[in-house]
């Protein structure tokens, strides 16, 4: 039986892309153009769940966050921002690779790793 969670031809087709996630005119433009909707959903849960201040600005502060299929990270980074202690996993290295890049530059501090979910 195999218990592998990565199929590797969508592993070596999103990695080819990690070049371009953070470009909002590129081949994420989709994510990038729906990131605030999906932002704004998740700190409404996060609000109503943990009776959160609308206003506070680090609602996950103390609290941590895994991002399953990161990619390079549009999620993870503001998830940091709003204080979560944030790991990333995501089956292409590159895409790692793009993300741990991306944060440093930003001054993030998240844990990313690829490979599998269980490892």
């Amino acid at each position: 039986m195999n218990s592998t969670t990565i199929n590797p031809s969508e592993a070596a087709h999103f990695g080819a892309l990690a070049a371009d996630w953070w470009d909002p005119r590129g081949s994420s433009a989709m994510l990038h153009r729906l990131n605030p909707v999906r932002l704004a959903y998740i700190r409404e849960r996060i609000d109503a769940h943990w009776h959160g201040d609308a206003r506070a600005l680090r609602p996950l502060a103390g609290k941590t966050a895994l991002d399953v299929g990161c990619g390079a990270g549009l999620l993870a980074e503001p998830l940091a921002r709003m204080g979560a202690e944030v790991t990333g996993v995501d089956a292409a290295p590159e895409n790692i690779a793009a993300a741990r890049d991306h944060a440093a530059g930003q001054g993030l501090a998240i844990r990313y790793h690829a490979g599998e979910l269980a490892a």
